[in-house]
């Protein structure tokens, strides 16, 4: 049977949540995750679907991934299933390395592909280089989580509080400089499919002030889940508010299911690794993307 590329629509975009959620497998990389696609969702079903590729054989879809960024970055997911499939690998490889197919810009663009081996083992072979290091950590969720010693306030899909809602995204704002979050990008979020296993977290102060909050991705029980993003509010730093609210994020994994609370952050990122090590997440070895030769 023919393996074929096509774009995801917005109709479409359910079916793939749900199909990326399935390929989440404790033990295994981290690759592109549900929650990856949920967030990015906030910017509406059209604007996502528009980002995302998938590849069919026979009705069954095999791989999926999502444009990232304006550099020409695909992150992808693959299925457990055809992990050594190589014509899946070779038809990958095929629709990357060829601008006209419209997934990779012309000269230049680059791919995560942290699972499927025969497809990593053909971007080697095919002389994609390394690019930026990242750091993946990862905390076992078989035992209970300390408190994080925040107030935590959850915003889920059944529970929307507008006051909850105004902090989630004035932190966001205030923990990332270019950040664009918006009342009602949050609301766009938190009425999609991917959000339905999901929650947002609000940490507050003794003073009651909204210092630090985060966004987690269940994947179904048993399943990694994925924190992304979380900061802390930049007038209160240098407090153990990140640290805290990461605490928080497993213990909020936990609850939903999750076998494992799982993220990923820029090697250079030194402060950031510390604190989730500190939360008690282990270092995984550094990954890169693969940047085409050329």
């Amino acid at each position: 049977m023919s393996i074929t590329l096509q774009s995801a629509t917005p109709a479409t975009l359910d079916e793939i949540v749900e199909e990326v959620a399935r390929w989440q497998t404790e033990g295994a990389p981290v690759q592109l995750h549900s929650g990856d696609l949920g967030w990015a969702w906030r910017f509406g079903a059209q604007a996502l679907a528009e980002k995302v590729r998938v590849w069919h054989r026979d009705g069954q879809l095999l791989a999926a991934g999502m444009m990232d960024g304006e550099d020409g970055l695909i992150r992808m997911a693959v299925a457990p299933s055809v992990d050594h499939d190589e014509a899946l690998a070779a038809q990958l490889l095929a629709d990357l390395s060829d601008p006209g197919r419209g997934v990779l810009p012309a000269g230049g663009g680059s791919v995560e592909a942290r699972f499927g081996a025969a497809f990593r083992k053909l971007l080697h072979h095919g002389g994609w280089a390394a690019d930026e290091p990242w750091t993946p950590l990862r905390r076992d969720l078989a035992t209970p989580v300390e408190d994080c010693g925040l107030r935590i306030e959850v915003l889920d899909a059944d529970h929307v509080d507008d006051r909850i809602v105004q902090d989630r995204v004035a932190v966001g704002l205030a923990s990332f400089p270019n950040s664009t979050f918006t009342e009602e990008r949050w609301r766009a979020l938190a009425a999609t499919s991917a959000y339905r296993r999901a929650r947002c977290l609000v940490g507050y102060d003794d003073a009651g002030n909204a210092v630090a909050a985060t966004t987690v991705w269940s994947a179904g029980a048993g399943r990694p889940g994925l924190i992304e993003p979380l900061g802390a509010h930049r007038d209160h730093r240098g407090r153990g508010h990140g640290r805290a609210i990461t605490v928080a994020a497993a213990g909020a994994l936990r609850q939903l299911g999750s076998s494992s609370a799982t993220v990923c952050t820029p090697t250079s990122n030194v402060a950031g690794v510390a604190a989730y090590v500190s939360a008690g997440f282990d270092r995984l070895p550094d990954v890169t993307d693969f940047r085409r030769p050329g």
